[in-house]
């Protein structure tokens, strides 16, 4: 059992500041916040020199990691989990796109045990994207919606599925996303070209929040020259119930873009992700991808498919974002106080799906937490806990 006290560091609560000076921790709780350290003869001290120490982060939409794709085997899971602390990330929904088939069953089934030997991060489930896509973007699946296809998907992976992405503008969605908010699974808004009509139904169907927001959100088809199509963006930033998502990556989505839907929204409806693939946070250079073609990752340009012989060869393939580079970007692109831009990737993606425990140091929280260096214009993590338990390490 984890019995320490942290001292010595900048305690920030999400959405509100700075909160202590030193922070307690038991078995695999938050148990105090406190202004100072004072006499603590009962927990081993670890001075945190000075450096902030935030909740861990929250991944919602991630493929993968270093060389590894979580849907690729169990293996490629579990090794890729256990890299995601060095990047602050305590907790993670792995992102399935091509393996959301009868044929890939028995594949779900085994990811599923797999994810219940992760011991390096907090799995809650998995965020399916898709099958029931209109657009398939960076190869995803688009097929009808299917609520027969959506059960025997749910029992592979025996209910841990948390997230379901779905397109507004699929035939036979509807029933879908009853099925998904009547089993308290949240669906996301993606890969899509919906009107206005097509999205109020859905989000009025009970879809919360968009997930990589402007990517793949295609206008509709312009009618009347002159006139701009209004779509689902429009109708999601008009719509104060939907939260978003975006890949700060700089090469997704233009900061602009972003500030513009902190302006309509506030940001305590705006998350960060990093729809990460193989080749996040490796240095830039050309990995092999386990979808038959490489991907070249290159700063400033994201990771791309690689393949002169591919018809889609140069276009995005995911990002190589890693979540304590997103946090630095939004950090630098948005003009507001530090402890709301952190939130963003702590307290907003826990409280979407529900993890009461996730995205906060309040006493009684998971001991989920990251001791920061700051490091020119960025953040790295020193050390990083889950459950109390220290599953990184700066050397």
């Amino acid at each position: 059992m984890s019995d320490f006290l942290l001292e010595n560091v900048w305690v920030l609560e999400p959405g509100e500041g700075i909160v202590g000076r030193a922070l307690r921790v038991r078995g695999d709780r938050v148990a105090e916040i406190m202004a100072d350290t004072g006499d603590d003869v009962n927990a081993a001290a670890i001075d945190g020199g000075g450096r902030l120490v935030t909740p861990g982060l929250v991944d919602i939409h991630t493929h993968g990691i270093g060389h590894h794709a979580y849907e690729r085997s169990p293996e490629d899971l579990l090794r890729g989990t256990q890299q995601l602390g060095q990047y602050g990330t305590t907790c993670v929904l792995p992102t399935l796109y091509r393996v959301l088939d009868e044929d890939h069953l028995s594949d779900l089934a085994a990811l599923t045990e797999a994810i219940r030997r992760v011991d390096t991060a907090s799995v809650p489930g998995f965020h399916f994207e898709g099958p029931f896509l209109a657009r398939p973007g960076a190869g995803a699946v688009t097929v009808p919606g299917d609520v027969r296809l959506l059960e025997q998907l749910y029992d592979a992976v025996d209910e841990h599925v948390v997230a379901v992405s779905i397109s507004p503008d699929t035939r036979d969605i509807l029933p879908v996303i009853h099925w998904l908010v009547e089993h308290g699974v949240v669906p996301f808004i993606t890969h899509t070209q919906a009107d206005v009509e097509q999205t109020q139904r859905a989000l009025d169907a009970g879809a919360r929040h968009a997930t990589h927001f402007y990517d793949v959100f295609y206008p509709p088809e312009e009618t009347d020259p002159g006139v701009r199509a209004v779509g689902t963006v429009e109708a999601i930033l008009a719509d104060p119930r939907c939260s978003v998502d975006f890949i700060c990556d700089g090469v997704h989505v233009h900061p602009t873009a972003v500030r513009a839907v902190l302006a309509a929204k506030g940001w305590e409806k705006l998350v960060l992700i990093t729809d990460s693939n193989v080749g996040a946070g490796l240095p830039d250079g050309v990995h092999e991808s386990p979808w038959g073609y490489p991907i070249k990752t290159q700063e400033g340009r994201g990771a791309r498919i690689h393949d002169p012989a591919h018809p889609n060869h140069g276009a995005l393939a995911g990002s190589s974002l890693t979540m304590d580079r997103a946090v630095t970007n939004a950090l630098a692109w948005l003009d507001l106080p530090a402890e709301q831009v952190w939130a963003m990737a702590t307290r907003n993606p826990a409280r979407l799906l529900g993890l009461g425990n996730k995205g906060t140091l309040r006493p009684g929280a998971d001991a989920d937490l990251v001791l920061w260096d700051e490091i020119g214009d960025r953040y790295r993590a020193v050390r990083t806990w889950v459950g109390g338990r220290c599953v990184f390490q700066q050397k």
